[in-house]
């Protein structure tokens, strides 16, 4: 839920509902423009001294988005352009009528939000109405920028430039200095770029722009200005080399005593190399060898009780930059929840956990925690025709664990093959950003050796998808039609694929499942199939600007469809559909300023025809005068099947339920900045939901910021799987029995940052997640009959303790659904009580010690534990935290840039 309520929210921080991409002639009061100079002898110290910061003409008469739509902008802005043969330069000075004590300023590490003052340039390089490349800089110094010219601005963009700042009497000025070699544009000599400038007054919260659209209007790079006079006669050579070298000393209790393979204290030394080369104009081929992800912050802890994997954010560097261009699919919509967009790519998946088994049980196994990343290349950029391209290819190590008895000698088993990732992505943008077409394809091809026999029985040989994606608008980019196909193809080992088609994302082996055919597309169990195909898509129609505002959307995949082994997918053999309609009101009100309220619902079906999912919604959120922001979202879901609670068994029904999540946030510029977001449920079989999750922000000085975001879930299911089992005497449901039982569950957490900024280029950045979960489980059932919602629970007969642990509690199930005690038909399975408890956390020291240049010092902690109480007392559960010894890694790293 929490996400549905940070999309309203967003909505309304970007102008309510606004599209990004605007019609080719809305420019009311005709386009602004303005030139640049060519200069010579620019000396970067942010004073602006120099005559040609005099002389040019700048771009002025900025107006207000915020908070007094289309008013002229309270504060002056002037900025000026010049050039040379190696750089644009960027002057620009910001008034302010308090002088020097009205500027607000704010210390933070590069790229991250600032709650103060900044200017903000966005060029259309190409000027084809499609790309933004983002140039961002505050008044003391901190950078931010995005880009490299693409439809969606990719924040992990980091090119080597530099800004300089300053604060006067006047208000503020700032100069830039972005090398050609960074930036990418057409291979004309006489250059007219599209162009945005936009500037933050943070103590009036007044956001104006240099060529203006209104909120209710859609906007983006045909909305822009001219940079014009630019002439780029000779180009640079392009090539970066960023050499490393890191040294990681490990201090890790062994989990196996007495193992052979782990051992206390572990130091290593690596080193390996980025390059980045420009080819031709406008591609970028970017590479790594022997890469080193040590500085990466740790995954947040989880509790996962589901049949479906977790997602994580990509962290790598060299994987998150230039994502954007990478990207394919996604979900588009105003409120929608439990459901996926499409993902053909999910780099994570490269360099992933080693997913073979083990012919046997070891007493002891040495297996590597992620397959090592030999080497990868990516290649960016356009081609003359205006096409975007992107290409990823990747090689990952055969990895093997080394096993041992307590007698006899050290056996290796492979665990993950030597694999080969590629994905290739184009796109084009044309009719004045109104059109954009898209191809991409991925393939994965695994090479077994000889002796890897029971890995080619469990991963597939090979993995191809292919799709095609659009963006259309239409009526002044007032209405658009968005959306994706793709096909997808898995091939392998008979057994391979069984697992497939048994897997959480599909059960084709469900017993009650209807029998289609196995035609070009999977629709059908069969042990000895060799391949599984399948197709999805998704497509949104949708009104964008106005008053009102609606969207209507379909995403399916076929229950065949399987990408896993390069993207993400948790469930295929479905077909959603949804609606939303809005009222916005973007001019203040006599107690809001801006507000917007919608309802819709969404309705899902299977493949077979069962209805699996349907919601109806609705929602209200606004902006107060004091800049405090409220909201409201509640949904109720009617009662319906579902083909998944017994995890490949038949179907049932699962209960209805609702949810009511209000949310608020105060001031963000204020020194203590509070957001909360509670919410609170129920379901028709006696279930229950409680969750509580807040972030207070303290920023103490304009350099310190400590963010401190607790949250607390409660739950109290009535249909927590716990086990299945075939048995001949269940006959109503297919002689398979599974195991249900009452489920109270706790989970708190803490996450806390401590960002600490010394300059622009040196911070301190701490972060830890103590995490305690607990899950109770009782009344131990199962359903009667398939497609009903009846349960029975077991009798004391039925159900017996079997065996029990120390402190006396059942350790161990017995379960005898005959009757017969003599009979060899009963099951045993372990008691799912749980009790988790863990911190992570890791502490960054980043310099940038020259541009583009980096030493890392990191330290990073874990202590985990668990126990099997199930209750949940909060001393006891987070005391054991730090009863547990902890695992320390430390790590120095250098990066040296080479370029220009």
């Amino acid at each position: 839920m929490k996400r549905i309520q940070t999309t309203i929210a967003a909505l309304l921080a970007a102008g309510v509902l606004a599209s990004p991409v605007a019609a080719q002639d809305a420019h009311p009061s005709g386009t602004p423009s303005v030139s640049a100079h060519r200069a010579a002898g620019i000396v970067l110290d942010g004073k602006l001294s120099e005559d040609v910061w005099k002389t040019p003409a700048p771009a002025t008469d900025f107006r207000q988005l915020e908070p007094n739509e289309g008013q002229p902008a309270t504060q002056r802005t002037e900025v000026r352009f010049a050039y040379d043969e190696a750089a644009l330069y960027v002057g620009a000075r910001m008034y302010d009528s308090l002088g020097a004590a009205g500027v607000r300023r704010q210390l933070t590490r590069r790229d991250q939000n600032v709650d103060s003052d900044y200017i903000q340039l966005v060029f259309d390089t190409f000027h084809d109405h499609a790309g933004r490349t983002v140039l961002q800089v505050n008044p003391s110094g901190v950078k931010y920028d995005a880009g490299q010219a693409s439809a969606n601005a990719d924040p992990s963009w980091d090119p080597v430039w530099v800004a300089e700042t300053h604060i006067d009497s006047l208000g503020w000025t700032a100069e830039m200095r972005i090398p050609w070699s960074q930036l990418r544009f057409s291979s004309a000599v006489e250059q007219t770029w599209g162009m945005q400038i936009w500037r933050q007054a943070q103590r009036l919260n007044e956001t104006s722009m240099w060529s203006f659209w209104g909120s209710k209007e859609t906007g983006g790079p045909p909305r822009f200005g001219h940079l014009a006079g630019i002439r780029v006669e000779s180009r640079p050579r392009g090539l970066e080399i960023m050499p490393y070298a890191v040294s990681r000393a490990s201090y890790v209790t062994p989990t196996q005593p007495g193992s052979p393979f782990q051992h206390e204290r572990e130091y290593d030394t690596r080193i390996g190399a980025d390059v980045r080369a420009l080819l031709g104009s406008n591609l970028t081929l970017s590479a790594t060898i022997n890469p080193d992800f040590g500085q990466v912050e740790q995954d947040p802890a989880v509790v996962n009780l589901s049949a479906f994997e977790s997602y994580f954010e990509e962290k790598r560097p060299f994987f998150v930059e230039g994502s954007g261009l990478l990207s394919f699919g996604g979900l588009n919509c105003f409120t929608c929840s439990n459901v996926s967009g499409m993902s053909l790519f999910y780099s994570r998946r490269i360099g992933r956990s080693p997913q073979g088994g083990l012919p046997e049980e070891y007493e002891y196994e040495d297996r590597p925690a992620n397959a090592r990343l030999i080497g990868a290349a990516k290649l960016t950029g356009r081609t003359a025709g205006g096409w975007q391209i992107g290409a990823l290819e990747a090689v990952t190590a055969r990895e093997v664990s080394r096993v041992r008895n307590l007698t006899g000698p050290v056996a290796e088993h492979t665990v993950e093959p030597m694999t080969n990732y590629f994905m290739g992505r184009v796109r084009r943008t044309t009719a004045g950003g109104a059109r954009t077409w898209g191809l991409m394809a991925t393939s994965v091809v695994r090479r077994f050796g000889e002796g890897d026999g029971l890995l080619r029985n469990q991963l597939p040989a090979h993995a191809e998808a292919l799709g095609a994606d659009w963006n259309l608008y239409w009526k002044n980019q007032t209405y658009r039609l968005m959306g994706n196909v793709a096909l997808s193809n898995v091939m392998g080992d008979s057994l391979a694929i069984d697992r497939l088609q048994r897997s959480s994302a599909r059960y084709f082996n469900r017993p009650d499942r209807g029998q289609g055919s196995n035609g070009v597309f999977s629709d059908r169990y069969e042990t000895g199939a060799t391949a599984l195909r399948g197709f999805g898509g998704y497509a949104r129609l949708s009104k964008e600007s106005g008053d009102w505002l609606w969207e209507s959307s379909v995403n399916y995949r076929s229950p065949g469809f399987e990408v896993n082994d390069m993207a993400f997918l948790t469930q295929a053999d479905y077909v959603w559909m949804h609606g939303n309609v809005l009222r916005q009101w973007t001019q203040p009100g006599s107690w809001y300023r801006n507000a917007v309220v919608g309802a819709g619902g969404q309705n899902q079906v299977n493949f077979d025809g069962d209805r699996t999912d349907a919601q109806v919604h609705a929602f209200v959120s606004g902006t107060f005068h004091n800049y405090w922001e409220a909201g409201l979202y509640g949904h109720y879901r009617p009662e319906v099947y579902s083909d998944r609670a017994t995890r490949g068994g038949a179907v049932v029904r699962r209960a209805a339920s609702w949810f009511m999540g209000p949310r608020m946030s105060t001031d963000s510029r204020k020194p203590v900045v509070l957001s909360m977001n509670p919410g609170f449920g129920g379901s028709a079989d006696g279930g229950s939901f409680v969750e509580a999750n807040a972030s207070l922000r303290f920023k103490p000085s304009t350099n310190v910021q400590l963010t401190l975001s607790p949250a607390y879930n409660y739950s109290d299911s009535r249909a927590a799987y716990v086990r299945q089992f075939t048995d001949p005497t269940a006959t109503a449901m297919f002689g398979r029995r599974a195991v249900f039982a009452d489920l109270e569950q706790h989970t708190v957490s803490m996450s806390t940052r401590l960002n600490w900024t010394f300059s622009p280029t040196l911070s301190l950045e701490l972060y830890a997640q103590p995490f305690v979960a607990a899950g109770d489980y009782r009344n131990f059932k199962e359903f009667e009959r398939p497609r009903s919602l009846d349960r029975r629970t077991f009798t004391d007969t039925e159900l017996s303790v079997a065996a029990t642990r120390a402190d006396g509690t059942p350790g161990t199930y017995r379960l005898d659904t005959d009757g017969d005690p003599a009979a060899d038909q009963d099951f045993r399975f372990d008691n799912p009580d749980f009790n988790v408890r863990s911190l992570r956390g890791n502490a960054v020291l980043r310099w940038e010690y020259r541009p583009g240049s980096t030493l890392f010092l990191v330290w990073q902690q874990q202590r985990s534990d668990g126990q099997a109480y199930g209750d949940f007392e909060f001393g006891r559960d987070a005391n054991g935290i730090f009863d547990s010894k902890p695992d320390n890694v430390l790590v120095i790293k250098a990066t040296y840039w080479i370029g220009r």
